[in-house]
C-alpha cells in the first residue's frame, strides 16, 4: 500500500490514524479495536465490512 495514502486514512469512526497490518492485509484502528480489510490494493473503509479484533491481535 502506498505510504502517501496510509499518511492520509483514518478510522471512519474515531477518526484516529490507522496501521497497516500488510500480513492480513488490513488497516488496523487500535482505539475502536477494528481491522478494514484492503482489497485489490484498495482499503475498504466501511464500518460495515470492518471486523472486530480479539483481545490476542491488540498491540
Amino acid at each position: 500500500m502506498d505510504k502517501r495514502l496510509l499518511n492520509i486514512l483514518v478510522c471512519p469512526m474515531c477518526k484516529s490514524p490507522l496501521h497497516l497490518d500488510a500480513d492480513k492485509g488490513e488497516l488496523i484502528c487500535k482505539a475502536d479495536r477494528l481491522a478494514y480489510p484492503i482489497r485489490d490494493d484498495v482499503p475498504v473503509m466501511l464500518v460495515e465490512e470492518a471486523r472486530s479484533l480479539t483481545p490476542d491481535e491488540i498491540f
